[in-house]
């Protein structure tokens, strides 16, 4: 039988550091909200993949739709040769976008490839060169998408330099004294001090944080800046990577604020597993770079984009909006009773939209300073424990839970036991 520690020393010999792996476990296989290793032991998987699962692994549509795309074609190319799928789901997602007017979609592979090409629409459309970003973003891992990140350890440090006119000014949250007016008021020194907003291309924004700690933009503060990017002519970018897709409850996390971005992108739980990412976006924007401007050797792969239709059929037939916010409810309410324990390290803030949900440790009950080595130990012990948990934020004292959508509520269960187990474990150690 093959070893977690045999892999793990192939790993480190073939593979480089910087591509870090959460867990020092091998995967074997894996079935919607659960996975085994090589050495046969079972995980309850609240990871998703980082937000790639809401329809959980291998689901039995999505795989149909591969096998049944594989046995046709698996690549042409869609500069070459175009085919139906990659049309098929760009004229569902362009009627069920919160575009204003109409709306078209082009399709490449990952995250930051969206991220890149939304940025070259934006600034083809406005003839302009900056874009605004916010404190704690994850946008992606090329250089232009690391710009835009708004942390250091471990994503920029030692890459730059990086791409110029980008600037950052602070992302709300409540659980660390940032509010929506400081925000602004940043914003407003920024144009005021340092860059005019007539050379201002994009403002980016993730409605939910995904990297940087699911921290929730406000309501207002994202109708307040679709005002002010609509007063300088500036083009409104919603990163839904890690929030979109049924995750908080709407098929796009930026529906709950009533709010029109211009431009939208997509990817991760997309396609279900497979790789596939997108920019849905202003008709007029869109058409702005020219011919060939756009594209990707694999972009728009026939076979994401058939896993992408069943993704969406997934979402719509099992009713998984409802089902988030179900989950939202059943995941926060036993945190709460959790977090009342005297056992338990202390637990600050539990925020969620829907079932994107999210909880903090820190050093002492009522404060918000944040325990960086208690969450490590406490996802280590989960782990041990036989639950897939990670971490993420700007001061890595945050626990994500993106648990497969279409996870059973027994299994549910079981991962949150898991969890307090752990937090009663690491609290003791």
């Amino acid at each position: 039988m093959t070893k977690n520690a045999d892999l793990q020393a192939r790993r480190d010999a073939a593979v480089p550091r910087g591509v870090a792996s959460a867990t020092s476990v091998f995967a074997a296989r894996a079935e919607n909200a659960e996975i085994w290793d090589v050495e046969g032991k079972r995980y309850v998987d609240f990871a998703g993949g980082i937000g790639v699962l809401n329809t959980g692994h291998r689901h039995p549509k999505v795989m149909a739709a591969v096998e049944k795309q594989g046995k046709m074609f698996t690549h042409t190319a869609f500069q070459v040769m175009a085919y139906e799928s990659y049309i098929a789901l760009a004229e569902k997602l362009n009627k069920i976008a919160p575009i204003k007017g109409p709306a078209k979609t082009i399709f490449f592979t990952t995250g930051a490839e969206a991220v890149e090409n939304a940025v070259k629409i934006a600034r083809s459309f406005t003839g302009r060169p900056a874009v605004i970003s916010f404190s704690g973003a994850f946008h992606g891992r090329t250089l232009l998408t690391l710009g835009l990140t708004g942390k250091v350890v471990p994503y920029k440090a030692g890459f730059g330099p990086f791409p110029g006119d980008i600037y950052h000014i602070p992302f709300p949250m409540a659980a660390h004294g940032v509010g929506p007016e400081a925000a602004f008021e940043a914003l407003d020194r920024l144009f005021k001090a340092d860059l005019e907003p007539a050379r201002v291309a994009a403002m980016i924004i993730e409605p939910v944080q995904g990297e940087g700690g699911f921290y929730i933009a406000p309501v207002e503060f994202l109708r307040r800046l679709r005002a002010l990017a609509d007063q300088h002519g500036i083009m409104l970018i919603a990163d839904e990577i890690q929030c979109g897709f049924a995750r908080t409850g709407k098929m796009f996390a930026i529906e709950h604020s009533g709010v029109k971005p211009d431009l939208i992108t997509v990817a991760k739980s997309l396609a279900g597993g497979f790789p596939l990412s997108g920019v849905i976006g202003r008709q007029d924007a869109m058409d702005a770079p020219g011919p060939g401007g756009l594209g990707g050797t694999y972009a728009g792969s026939p076979v994401g984009c058939a896993a992408g239709l069943a993704v969406l059929e997934v979402i719509e037939e099992e009713k998984l909006l409802e089902r988030s916010e179900e989950l939202g409810r059943r995941v926060t309410e036993r945190l709460k009773a959790i977090a009342m324990r005297n056992d338990v390290p202390p637990i600050g803030d539990i925020r969620n939209l829907g079932g994107m949900i999210a909880f903090e440790l820190v050093k002492s009950r009522g404060s918000s300073d944040p325990d960086a080595d208690m969450t490590k130990k406490v996802t280590g012990k989960a782990l041990d424990n036989g639950l897939v948990l990670l971490s993420c934020g700007v001061f890595a004292n945050t626990i994500r839970i993106l648990v497969p959508l279409t996870a059973a509520n027994k299994i549910v269960d079981e991962g949150l036991d898991i969890i307090e187990r752990s937090l009663i474990q690491a609290a003791a150690a």
